[in-house]
């Protein structure tokens, strides 16, 4: 590895889904503004809007869309045009 070109000030950062109020603790460099308590130990929080905790994706609660339905209305819709 070189030297001098990583951080050097990685610490345990609190990271929470403010959708769903879960919480998982890393590694990381990045500012924080609040702390807090978890386990008796104070940590910096960042505080996220969405995370794998709450993504449809990773929930598996993703919404299913209609794709031919919606080429159909507009095959429908802009049938007339060519004539």
């Amino acid at each position: 590895m070189k030297k001098g070109i990583h951080p050097e000030n990685y610490r345990p950062v609190v990271f929470k889904d403010m959708s769903n109020d879960e919480i998982f603790i890393s590694r990381s460099t990045i500012n924080a503004r609040e702390t807090i308590e978890v386990d008796g130990v104070t940590y910096p929080l960042v505080k996220l809007e969405i995370t794998s905790a709450s993504h449809p994706f990773y929930t598996g609660k993703q919404k299913l869309v209609d794709t031919a339905g919606r080429v159909d209305k507009f095959m429908t819709r802009y049938a007339n045009r060519k004539k």
